[in-house]
């Protein structure tokens, strides 16, 4: 049964071509990275919220200049902390769908070179069919489950920031 699955798997990648191994490179990147990031808001997140919280509250004084700029700080180091590898999980979606391009550019390179040794026989450009089409369609979907996992995490990190903004009072 694994071995059937696993033959699936490597015949699918070889017809897809080298480029399909970067893309399921890139798109296990970027889920590791979605992973790590809704690990953070269930383990790390409170913690970080709290430190910082605790940092403001502990001052004695919070209405003077120095004070606001020490605000904007906590809420800036806070601000890194939440957002963490969200840009480079963006990066990656917008990476996807142009190594898809770059699959399908060397799939055609790959048709042509074929129509070029062997006439047009249709049995010797399918696999530069199959090389064109395949990891456009892959870098497609990785992008598409990645702009789901990036809007989902990105309205998540964007309450989480306005909510510990609104939290830290000025008032003592």
């Amino acid at each position: 049964m694994f071995r059937d699955a696993y033959l699936a798997i490597i015949t699918f990648m070889d017809q897809g071509g080298d480029v399909l191994w970067l893309i399921a490179a890139l798109t296990f990147l970027m889920w590791t990275l979605v992973f790590e990031r809704i690990h953070y808001f269930y383990t790390e997140h409170r913690s970080v919220i709290t430190v910082a919280t605790e940092e403001w509250e502990d001052r004695s004084e919070r209405r003077s200049w120095s004070a606001h700029q020490i605000r904007d700080e906590i809420i800036s180091i806070a601000s890194g902390k939440i957002t963490g590898s969200l840009p480079l999980i963006q990066t990656c979606v917008m990476l996807c769908p142009l190594l898809g391009l770059l699959g399908t550019v060397t799939g055609m390179i790959t048709v042509f070179d074929s129509m070029a040794t062997h006439g047009g026989n249709a049995r010797s450009m399918a696999a530069g069919v199959s090389m064109a089409t395949i990891p456009t369609m892959a870098g497609m979907i990785a992008a598409l489950s990645g702009v789901l996992a990036t809007t989902f995490l990105k309205r998540r990190i964007d309450f989480e920031i306005d909510y510990f903004q609104d939290h830290l009072s000025f008032d003592h």
